[in-house]
């Protein structure tokens, strides 16, 4: 019953470390692309449109880096529970 819990504790932390880099890099496109450098003098609705896909951009890296760190805490759990012998 063990090796089935540690089994799948450790998937489990694979798909929240994957989840989270999928999140950094879906927030890291909207910061970096959608957002891109704002123009020096925009009109306003160019300003409004910067500003909310890089407030966008910043919440999804933040979301993103914590869920990876949260999967790799897991991770590192998951690998120090002790092992069955048989």
């Amino acid at each position: 019953m063990t090796e089935k819990i540690k089994n799948f504790l450790c998937r489990l932390g694979n798909a929240v470390l994957l989840a989270g880099l999928i999140i950094f890099t879906i927030g890291a496109y909207y910061a970096v692309i959608k957002a891109g450098i704002p123009y020096q003098d925009a009109p306003l609705e160019l300003q409004i449109q910067y500003t909310v896909h890089s407030g966008i951009g910043k919440e999804l890296c933040k979301t993103g880096l914590f869920t990876l760190l949260y999967g790799i805490a897991f991770l590192l759990i998951s690998r120090l529970l002790p092992k069955k012998h048989s």
